[in-house]
Formats: structure tokens, sequence, C-alpha cells
């Protein structure tokens, strides 16, 4: 039988495209990659654009995106060419900002949360967009002051663990002013300051009904569970304005630079040392907080508090955090964490950082090697930031499709799929 030449034409190119580690079924990415920097290998897409203040996200096995907007938005590609259009939209409308943010998936439901309430939703399989009223599961919880935003995410018992901040930045008197003086936080940090574990099927429970799992944390919204060790994990905002409070001990550089962004494994009964200290990444330690005593000299006693598992640099704000589980991307992200960095506002007179996707390896056992790496970056779309203002984009959520492709929201709507070709 005589050859087809166009199977051997059509053999001989998906031969070359496999060889190449190109996956001949992702779209083609934009020409630019939008300006972002990437590894070697990965290129980005825009695939949905001007959707209004963002903050989380995450992605159905169907390929749906589902965005928390003022509400939930559900985006689908209705033509096939890997953009997203939104086909509709549900839930209970919590405006913008720190109230709009949970959201995951959970065996055949979807949860999500405004500041003070975690809802969720039957889905059924061909309908993206879920009929009747969501279930309130958690409700009445501590909404005052800032860092209202309460985060989920779920441990292999189905347990439901939510941050409850701390509308603080240090718990005093004159909270962030000159010489405050830091105040007995016990029984502040029996309803603040904590993340609490909750039955996750169980309707209208209150915070009376959870228990508080760890304790002594400022704001912890990045977490996620580890698929391998099946260990939770989470990335705390760092405290602020060291210098403000005590100009005699500390430099503007000071503060900038000395308090980390801290990652930590969430272990029952554990203490973060919020709001008594801080943790230091250039020092590598953890230290008093000048509210408490601190010079920029002084630490706690030795074992008293957690110390992280990762130091990231000061201010650079963790958003959502997402494991990677997928097959796409090289074999040295299986397992490992990304994590979205919203960007700092308060490190003057040295520039703004963050603003950018983390990746945090883990090993084989579960557990975060230590180290991370700027994954993607140039969000801001220009080298040097003075303010925030100035920044073109600011991530605000990162999920992982189910093709192994990365979501990355902006907290001004616009969506990226990062996806891996190949040299």
């Amino acid at each position: 039988m005589k050859a087809n030449p166009f199977r051997i034409l059509f053999l001989t190119l998906v031969g070359t495209l496999c060889s190449l580690g190109v996956k001949a079924d992702l779209p083609t990415p934009d020409p630019d990659d939008d300006g972002l920097k990437l590894p070697d290998g990965f290129h980005a897409l825009v695939v949905a654009d001007k959707l209004g203040a963002s903050r989380f996200l995450t992605v159905a096995p169907t390929g749906d995106v589902y965005l928390r907007n003022t509400n939930i938005k559900v985006l689908h590609d209705t033509k096939g060419d890997g953009h997203l259009d939104v086909i509709g939209s549900f839930g209970v409308d919590c405006g913008t900002g720190q109230g709009a943010t949970g959201i995951t998936f959970h065996g055949d439901y979807l949860y999500y949360t405004n500041k003070n309430t975690v809802y969720r939703y039957k889905m059924t399989p061909g309908q993206p967009i879920p009929s009747g009223d969501p279930e309130t599961i958690v409700k009445d919880l501590p909404d005052s002051g800032g860092h209202e935003a309460k985060s989920i995410t779920f441990d292999h018992d189905g347990n439901i663990y939510i941050d409850i901040g701390s509308p603080e930045n240090a718990y005093s008197e004159g909270d962030r002013g000159l010489h405050a003086k830091g105040l007995d936080a016990t029984e502040f940090l029996k309803t603040y300051g904590g993340i609490w574990r909750f039955k996750g099927d169980v309707p209208n429970q209150t915070q009376a009904d959870g228990y508080r799992f760890i304790t002594g944390e400022r704001h912890t919204i990045a977490i996620g569970l580890s698929p391998v060790s099946q260990q939770i994990f989470g990335v705390m905002m760092g405290r602020d304005q060291l210098n403000t409070v005590d100009p005699e001990d500390y430099t503007a550089e000071d503060n900038a630079e000395d308090v980390a962004e801290e990652m930590h494994l969430l272990k029952d009964g554990s203490d973060w040392g919020w709001p008594y200290t801080y943790y230091d990444p250039i020092k590598m330690a953890r230290m008093m907080a000048p509210e408490f005593g601190g010079d920029n000299k002084k630490k706690p006693d030795p074992g008293k508090y957690d110390d992280p598992v990762v130091a990231f640099p000061g201010h650079w704000a963790p958003l959502q955090m997402t494991f990677y589980t997928g097959t796409q991307f090289p074999e040295k992200y299986r397992n490992g964490a990304f994590v979205a960095f919203h960007g700092s506002w308060n490190r003057a007179p040295l520039p703004q950082a963050g603003y950018n996707i983390a990746f945090v390896p883990f090993d084989d056992k579960g557990m975060p090697v230590g180290t991370y790496e700027v994954f993607a970056d140039n969000f801001a779309g220009i080298p040097v930031i003075k303010t925030p203002r100035q920044a073109k984009y600011r991530p605000s959520g990162v999920a992982e499709g189910p093709d192994g492709s990365l979501y990355v929201c902006s907290d001004n709507g616009r969506i990226w799929r990062i996806i891996y070709t190949g040299k």
C-alpha cells in the first residue's frame, strides 16, 4: 500500500512537537507574553480582561473559571480559542475589596466567603451556574476594622479552616502611632488573630462552634493543603511601620526590609508570635516588636513562638496560594506552592516591591525546602515603583486549571493563563 503523504507530514509534525516538549492542544500565547517575565519554556496569554475589582479565583474540573468579584463571575471558553467569556454571575453581593475573597471547590460544592460568612453551592454537572440560594456554613464571624477577608481551605477529613485576621497592626494603645504601647492580647486573641477549624458540611455554625487551631497571626489569607504531606500551610502578612512607632531604633530602611511575610506550617495549638514579635528575614531571627520592648536587637525566649518555614521579603502582601499537582509544568514544580503577591505600599524610601507570583519548592515528603523563587514578574509594567498607583497590574489570585495551566488574576480584572510549551 502506498504511503499517504499527508499522514506522513502529520506524524512528522507531531513527533517534532513532542520532541520539543510542545503541547499541541495548548492555546497560542500572546506574542510578548503580555509583557510578563517567565522562566524559559513558559508563556502567557490574556484570557479575560476588564472584569472589575477582583480578588481570588478557582478553576472547575471543566476548565470554567470562577472569579471573586462583587459576587462570583463564571467564565467559559465559548469559542474554543483559549479565551474566556463571562457567561453569568451569582452569589451574595458583598461589595469590593477584602470582603470579596475566599473561593474554592470541595467535593460537589463551591464554597465562598464574604467578610463574615462562609457559603456553599451544590454544583450540578453540566450547569456551571448553580440554581437556588446558597447554604450558610459559618456565619457572624468578626469583621471589624481592617483585615476582614476570610480565606478558606480544607483538610483531608473535610474540615474547613478560616482565617480571622486582626484589625490591628500590632495590638497596642495608639496602634501605629509614635511610641505606641503594647497591650496584653490574651483576650483579644480569643476572637481575632488566629485560624479556626469548623465542620465543612454543618450549616449555621458560629465562631463559638469552631476550634482555634493556631493563634498569634496577623492575617493569613494565602492558605492551602499540601497534596503530599496533607499538612496545611499559610503565608502571613507581616506588620508595618516599625520606624513610625520607634524612630529611635528603626530607620525607614529597617521598616522596608526587616519584617518578613512568613510561610508557616499550621500545627495544632501553635503560636506565630503576633503581636509580640515579628520575623526579621535579614537577621533570620524572631524579634520583639517595638510596642513590646523591642529595640531592633531584643529577641523573645527561644522556642516560645514558631518560626516560619519560608521567609519572604517585607510587605509583599501574600493573597492567594495554590499547590501545583499537574503534569504540564516540569517536574520541579510538582506539588510545590505558587503564591500571588499583591505588592507593597510602604517600603519608601526604597522602591515598592512584590507584584509577582512566587514559587515555593516542596520535597518528596510534602514539606518546603526553605527557599522560594520569583516565577512570574513584571505585572507592574515598570521597573521602579514608588507607589502602588504606578503599577499597571497587581496580582490578586492564582489557581491551577485541570490541564495544569496556571491562572492569575489582577485586582483590576485581568486574567492570564500561563502555559509551558518547552524550549
